[in-house]
């Protein structure tokens, strides 16, 4: 398919949206971008790869032929309503957002009322490490329509389902696991770091569960934590909401959302201020234990 001529919308430039925008900017006609919170840093990424920086998300979807919402967890339904009233008719949506199967449902809704047509998408892991080429699967009654455009721009998507919601439980469902071990280590291991016990709970742990490496499994828990964890939480709350909806009391997705944000304040307040990316979880956790705000 030729895709020189597609005209495509981000709404929300942030991580994911611009490691998207760097890679359709060059197989595209136009890429546009909205954000409700630029940055510099946001500026220099669009200039140096061919971004437009809308004013609204109005003005970035006007004349779209592919618009992809990349927000937080929370904005996924208001990300929606700005961009619909001003999508042209038959334009597609494709929402890449954390959100529960009920939530992406409401979106359809409101796509359908306009004329465009919504795509739902589970991103089934960290985005960074693959680009534009990171998993996705595929729901709704437009994503057999639209999977030829995402994999002639180099997405890696398949159809998962004809109903919405259906991958996006999936995703949620699959958070409860991933995002709950991440805070499950955190709060065991910093309790042992403060009983100093930490080593024989890495040994016990380690021949229980020979196949992993605990101590670089829970740093690089630790790091996706303390760098995305605002972003974790609202996932998890999302995930917490997907489990209400099956009927199920949300204990430990509430919880997990808890411990996520938790961490997230912490970094917001500069606990981790000077750690690096790769720093081990003894560190952080080490950092936590001097901050008097923990």
């Amino acid at each position: 398919m030729d895709t020189d001529k597609l005209r495509i919308a981000l709404i929300g430039y942030g991580e994911v949206g611009g490691i998207f925008g760097a890679a359709l900017a060059p197989k595209s006609q136009a890429v546009t971008a909205f954000d409700i919170r630029v940055t510099e840093d946001m500026r220099e990424r669009a200039t140096k790869d061919r971004v437009r920086l809308a004013a609204s998300a109005a003005d970035a979807v006007a004349g779209a032929d592919l618009v992809i919402s990349a927000v937080t967890a929370s904005a996924t339904r208001d990300a929606a309503a700005s961009a619909v009233p001003a999508m042209r008719r038959g334009a597609f949506l494709l929402d890449v957002n954390s959100a529960s199967p009920r939530t992406k449902a409401d979106c359809g809704a409101l796509a359908d009322a306009a004329g465009a047509r919504y795509v739902e998408s589970a991103v089934m892991t960290s985005v960074p490490p693959y680009g534009i080429k990171v998993p996705m699967l595929l729901g709704g009654a437009h994503a057999e329509a639209l999977a030829p455009t995402l994999a002639a721009l180099g997405f890696s998507a398949r159809v998962g389902a004809s109903r919405l919601g259906v991958v996006s439980a999936i995703k949620m469902c699959r958070s409860v696991m991933i995002k709950g071990m991440e805070a499950i280590v955190i709060e065991s291991l910093l309790a042992a770091r403060r009983y100093g016990v930490e080593d024989e709970v890495i040994a016990s742990l380690g021949e229980t569960f020979p196949g992993i490496d605990w101590e670089r499994q829970a740093s690089y828990f630790w790091s996706r934590v303390v760098r995305h964890g605002k972003r974790r939480a609202e996932e998890m709350r999302e995930s917490a909401h997907t489990v209400r909806e099956a009927g199920l009391a949300p204990l430990m997705a509430s919880a997990i959302a808890q411990r996520q944000q938790w961490v997230a304040d912490l970094a917001a307040a500069g606990t981790f201020d000077g750690a690096g990316n790769d720093a081990a979880w003894r560190e952080h956790a080490d950092r936590i234990a001097r901050d008097d705000r923990a």
